[in-house]
């Protein structure tokens, strides 16, 4: 039998969740490095789950981008609609647009996705919570490595010859996914109290895709305009796009500063994150 005076011993009081912002962090840093391994195992456990029942298996991360962008360009083709010229063909401008947008909501998703299917552990099991976020972050990215094969089949197929610049197209990618997750870790807390979150998200999301640049070129007439430079997924997307396509960038300056936004919000949700979810965890275990 083991000797009960090795184990470790914690007190938790009525303090114990209002700890200094330098502990915090300290304790925030310490967990995300022990939740590594953690998050792997979730990462693979979820993996095999989402493709192991599967008949076509990783194809789902190319249909629904592929059949909406199918949709826009017969519409277009067909006159139905008319979203004006674009500099590059259309075809590519819509398939690499919806790629880029489907890149963004995967990771807007996925944060409240493994945290509800981590519910039933969460009041049971004392482990890192930081694990559910970065084992989503693994997925996201997993995913966006997939789409990026027809990226650069559609970079073929049209004989696209983008300049040098394309290789910081993944750092855009990247950016693209931390603002999805940094929004995503804003509402998990509250989608797991309330299944609105949850029910309304697609809906919220149908309506971005349409003020997000898309499937047309950013408007340049006010109010639309104005639109387009609150949206923070546009100079993302804009400039993700045109790093693809042409390898520059027209505007730099925009998707530095929502990149630089970004990064400084998602450790500020990270901390939202681990001061609300034992207050959620409790609400949800009364």
């Amino acid at each position: 039998m083991q000797d009960t005076d090795q184990l470790p011993v914690f007190t938790y009081s009525a303090t114990t969740q209002r700890s200094s912002l330098k502990q915090l962090i300290s304790s925030l840093v310490s967990d995300l490095k022990s939740s590594q391994e953690l998050a792997w195992r979730l990462f693979i456990r979820d993996i095999s789950a989402q493709y192991r029942q599967s008949l076509f298996g990783i194809l789902w991360a190319f249909i629904p981008p592929i059949v909406t962008s199918l949709i826009f360009i017969v519409l277009q083709s067909r006159k139905i609609i008319n979203f004006g010229e674009t500099d590059i063909p259309y075809p590519v401008y819509v398939i690499v647009g919806t790629l880029l947008w489907q890149v963004f909501v995967d990771g807007l998703n996925a944060p409240l996705k493994s945290a509800t299917a981590a519910q039933p552990l969460l009041a049971k099991i004392n482990f890192p919570r930081e694990s559910l976020i970065l084992s989503s972050f693994y997925m996201v990215l997993f995913n966006a490595m997939i789409k990026s094969i027809i990226l650069v089949a559609v970079v073929i197929i049209f004989k696209l010859t983008p300049a040098w610049g394309v290789v910081f197209a993944p750092l855009l990618i990247l950016l693209l996914i931390l603002l999805g997750l940094t929004l995503g870790i804003f509402l998990t807390p509250i989608g797991l109290l309330y299944t609105d979150i949850a029910s309304s998200l697609p809906i919220l999301i149908q309506l971005a895709f349409f003020v997000t640049p898309v499937v047309y070129e950013p408007p340049s007439s006010f109010p639309f305009s104005l639109i387009a430079i609150l949206n923070p997924v546009s100079p993302l997307l804009t400039a993700g796009r045109d790093l693809i396509t042409k390898g520059m960038v027209v505007d730099i300056i925009s998707p530095v500063m929502v990149g630089s936004i970004t990064i400084l919000i998602l450790f500020i949700a990270w901390l939202y994150f681990r001061i609300a979810i034992p207050i959620i965890i409790e609400r949800m275990s009364s």
